[in-house]
């Protein structure tokens, strides 16, 4: 008899999104449907998951043991977002404004707005306001079903206060359910005081904050603005190979504006993932398609900006690319939390199947940060990290739009949001 202290019964469906991880082409159709499923973990991992009639047979739950009902509801594994810029502050909705008049994203950057209005706010921040507001998000991002996030840096653009931004991150991720995975994005933009001497502040990334960044363990990951205008390629192979060299993961803002060749680069340095795409060219898909090298996708970027032009997701996939979704939660081109809204926008706008769709949010995603041996299927061994839906079906997930239909979210086997209310107490220790 298997024993179990955390045991969710009688769910209409359960979406386990089983291995193997990454999926490609067909495979990302597979989102391993158990209808009458149920699932069960013990200290926190997964020991059952399989037919309502099996759980009956196979698992004993401890005394104090949690049992929720599932009828009515399906489960399927706990969002990873793999793109995120979470520790900033200020907003600009004001911005928000001038774009609905006609001004695009790169003509408010010709103004010295987007990214350097969030920069100025960011700086003005304490790591106490940065920590308070990225709880907040989380808390608001949980309630849509995530339960793993990547938040990046990059609103500093100086040691001080990139610094400041990772310091908040671990911190946060100390206090909240949520894990965070914590990318150093120095080179999100040139900083004001070096727009006239760009290659100054690059030695300052390569020699001076890079090596602060790795000797406090702050960050996994590296990431790079690769755009024209901000970073070229000859100068985004540079910062990738130092970021390297100090043992960095690396990812890549790549082929957002204009088709550089970022998503190629990417594929030759071995990142993990090249993320937004939107101006991709065939080359650069069919080299994506050829690597490990992840092909993120954000479409609440081309939706917030109001842009006709898509990641051309269907082309990525049939050319068997690593396709994963994320929000790119920011304030400037994305500003959203909700994961769940971005696998509806990528049927919607990128025409993507229900089923391509959840697994981008879960099982894909979860190898764009090299966690899939942990996250992102529900399969035996791995955390208990479960989104329970008020559902009939997985079709009503995309079909119902417009909701939250997520009922409960469960954590590493302990139920954080029931009933759609939030039940963590923030002393969480990483």
């Amino acid at each position: 008899m298997i024993l179990a202290d955390c045991v969710v019964s009688r769910c209409n469906q359960i979406l386990t999104c089983r291995s193997p991880i990454p999926k490609r082409r067909e495979d990302l159709k597979d989102i391993g449907v158990i209808n009458n499923g149920s699932i069960a973990s013990s200290e926190g991992r997964i020991v059952f998951v399989g037919r309502d009639e099996e759980l009956k047979t196979s698992v004993h739950l401890v005394d104090g043991g949690e049992h929720i009902d599932g009828s009515g509801l399906i489960g399927l594994p706990g969002f990873v977002d793999s793109h995120t810029h979470l520790p900033f502050a200020g907003s600009r909705e004001e911005e928000f404004k001038l774009r609905l008049d006609g001004y695009t994203y790169q003509q408010l950057a010709e103004k010295g707005l987007g990214i350097q209005t969030t920069v100025n706010a960011t700086r003005e921040a304490s790591r106490d306001d940065l920590v308070r507001l990225s709880l907040e998000r989380l808390d608001s991002m949980l309630t849509h079903g995530t339960t793993t996030v990547e938040a990046k840096s990059g609103y500093g653009l100086n040691i001080e206060d990139e610094l400041k931004q990772l310091y908040a991150i671990r911190q946060a991720n100390k206090m909240h359910p949520i894990d965070i995975v914590s990318t150093f994005m120095g080179a999100h933009e040139v900083p004001r005081e070096y727009k006239s001497r760009k290659e100054e502040y690059i030695e300052l990334l390569t020699q001076e904050i890079l090596p602060r960044v790795k000797e406090n363990h702050l960050a996994e990951f590296f990431d790079v603005f690769c755009e024209e205008g901000v970073y070229s390629l000859k100068e985004t192979r540079h910062l990738i190979r130092a970021a390297k060299a100090e043992g960095f993961k690396v990812k890549l803002h790549a082929d957002e504006f204009s088709p550089l060749g970022g998503a190629i680069l990417a594929a030759e340095e071995g990142a993990v993932s090249a993320d937004h795409l939107i101006a991709i060219t065939d080359e650069g898909i069919d080299t994506l398609a050829r690597s490990q090298t992840v092909a993120t996708l954000l479409p609440g970027v081309s939706y917030f900006l109001m842009q006709e032009k898509k990641a051309p997701a269907r082309k990525l996939i049939e050319k068997g690319a690593i396709v994963a979704l994320a929000t790119d939660f920011n304030p400037g081109s994305s500003m959203t939390e909700s994961l769940f809204f971005i696998m509806q926008l990528a049927v919607f706008t990128l025409k993507m199947s229900i089923e391509e769709a959840i697994n981008a949010i879960t099982a894909n995603a979860s190898y764009a940060l090299t966690r899939e041996r942990e996250i992102g299927s529900l399969e035996i061994g791995k955390k208990m990290d479960l989104v329970l839906c008020s559902c009939p079906n997985y079709l009503h997930l995309v079909y119902h739009f417009g909701i939250n239909p997520i009922k409960h979210v469960i954590k590493d086997g302990q139920v954080v949001l029931k009933d759609g209310i939030l039940k963590y107490n923030g002393q969480r220790e990483a």
